[in-house]
């Protein structure tokens, strides 16, 4: 077996390992935020920031059907914000500060670690707990600090960072596919050109 099968069979079994009815349950609290008017926060650092946006941009634009909007942000986007807070009171306030100007109650942060011990998403999480906002977190195997303070915690079966983060955007896209199911069901789905 050459490292390019041994690499994508590892990946594969650390997908086929991950928790469904935790997803599930992290699945049912957006869905109850979105029908009751709130919206979705997501953070993370580096990859996760990336993964962040871009589960931001399948709710806003479309994951698989021609469909309305979906309410949420990526904290991770505007740069200038970013940067004036790191400037102006340090790092690990870049997600909490905006939680603190941009969330409400019966929101939902998805905070993305795949340590589980980023300060910067462990300061969000408090920020969101004071605003009465749920944290769905999705974490590495070991889920770290962040895993014991989110109300649903998603971790990948994978200690691995890289099959990690293969992991937790599957669970993203799977948490995308569940919403729009619930909300357009009727609308049918795009195919691949």
């Amino acid at each position: 077996m050459n490292n390019c099968e041994k690499y994508i069979k590892s990946a594969i079994n650390a997908v086929v390992s991950m928790n469904i009815d935790v997803l599930e349950k992290a699945i049912s609290i957006v869905i109850k935020s979105l029908e009751n008017g709130g919206k979705l926060l997501i953070c993370g650092n580096g990859g996760s920031a990336v993964d962040a946006q871009h589960l931001a941009g399948e709710f806003i634009g479309r994951f698989r059907r021609e469909r309305d909007s979906l309410p949420a942000i990526a904290l991770t986007a505007n740069t200038a914000t970013i940067t004036a807070i790191a400037n102006d009171y340090g790092y690990e306030y870049i997600f909490s500060r905006q939680i603190e100007a941009l969330g409400k109650k019966g929101d939902v942060l998805l905070a993305i670690s795949t340590s589980g011990n980023s300060p910067n998403v462990l300061r969000a999480v408090k920020s969101s707990k004071k605003a009465g906002i749920r944290v769905i977190s999705f974490t590495g195997k070991n889920g770290g600090k962040l895993a014991g303070e989110a109300d649903v915690a998603v971790r990948a079966s994978s200690s691995e960072t890289s099959h990690a983060q293969e992991v937790l955007l599957i669970a993203g896209h799977a948490l995308c596919s569940a919403v729009e199911e619930r909300f357009y069901s009727g609308l049918s789905v795009n195919k691949a050109e």
